[in-house]
């Protein structure tokens, strides 16, 4: 008698009633016509049972090592969870409990990126902090470019998904796409711009001037009355093509020089109020996680965000200054956030 397929649920309901008949396991496979050692398989099987899963007992974390735990975490900044236990010499703790046991002392964060500032960058820091701290930062304007591309910035298509739903396809380009450079400025509660470099141009100190008289002196400075212009102060920051011995003389033949041409600190993006504008208007640009398909389109979108930011929003950041300042000259020149 050859081997078949596997028993079926029927042939299996009867092996189980001929053996509470007192049938033997031979007598079952004639009647059923099966292989012997089919049957034999079954009610072996069937003998043993589905084997228990051994719960391994957990490794307990006493007070003395959660203490150790705690001074660890605060000691390696952006460690894992095992470097940390194993630096207490901690082990046998399965990964979920080391994540639960952290979660409740610790935060997991991405580094903070922050330009490298040297003891000759802190003592500039300060100097400029005491130079401008009288100064009317309600007739200070702004200044300074923000680059956006189609897919927006790494990490930021992460957000809450409800169970069941399956997260949204994002589209993978090769050479990223691309991207768009915005100048912009704000003074007092007004915004100025913004404006759109020239797809391809590479700002040098000649383009950046041009730019400038485009865009800056035609379409706004130009409408400003004289008192204005006299009393205004424009700052930007320390970019090759902003610090140029040309860009400088440039400003200067359009009325822009000495007291009305801030000088600015290096490695200080954190001192500039502008730089909050570019995280509301990336913010909602990008919120969501939304993808761009065109330079056009994502510009369209930038334009669009910055009419939702309204005066008292950039009066906020404006009004600042003087708190930024002092925050410098507390920290000794050190970085304040933004």
């Amino acid at each position: 008698m050859g081997q078949k397929k596997d028993l079926t649920g029927s042939e299996k309901s009867k092996i189980v009633r001929y053996l509470a008949e007192g049938c033997s396991s031979l007598k079952i496979a004639k009647l059923l016509k099966r292989d012997h050692r089919t049957i034999k398989r079954f009610i072996q099987n069937s003998q043993q049972g589905r084997k228990k899963r051994v719960e391994k007992p957990r490794r307990k974390i006493t007070a003395h090592e959660l203490r150790k735990v705690k001074r660890a975490a605060a000691k390696m900044p952006l460690a894992t969870s095992l470097a940390i236990f194993q630096s207490c010499n901690i082990t046998g703790v399965p990964k979920s409990t080391r994540c639960a046991i952290l979660r409740d002392m610790a935060k997991v964060r991405k580094a903070e990126r922050r330009p490298p500032l040297n003891k000759t960058h802190k003592l500039k820091r300060q100097d400029w902090a005491k130079k401008y701290l009288k100064t009317d930062f309600s007739k200070v304007l702004w200044t300074d470019e923000m680059r956006v591309s189609l897919d927006g910035p790494d990490g930021w298509a992460r957000g809450w998904i409800g169970k069941g739903q399956r997260a949204p396809v994002r589209l993978r380009r090769q050479q990223g796409g691309g991207g768009v450079l915005v100048w912009a400025g704000i003074i007092k509660d007004e915004l100025v711009g913004p404006f759109r470099v020239e797809d391809g141009v590479k700002l040098n100190s000649q383009s950046y001037c041009q730019f400038l008289e485009d865009t800056f002196f035609k379409q706004w400075y130009r409408k400003k009355s004289a008192s204005f212009k006299k009393n205004m102060i424009f700052m930007q920051d320390n970019a090759p093509s902003h610090a140029s011995k040309y860009s400088t003389a440039w400003l200067a033949r359009k009325g822009i020089k000495e007291e009305k041409l801030m000088t600015w600190p290096p490695c200080s993006p954190d001192l500039n109020p502008i730089e909050n504008l570019w995280s509301i208007i990336k913010c909602e640009i990008y919120k969501e996680g939304k993808q761009y398909t065109s330079l056009n389109s994502v510009w369209e979108a930038v334009v669009a965000a910055a009419r939702n930011v309204d005066g008292e929003q950039i009066k906020t950041l404006t009004e600042s200054m003087d708190g930024r300042l002092l925050s410098v000259l507390a920290k000794k020149g050190g970085y304040i956030g933004r």
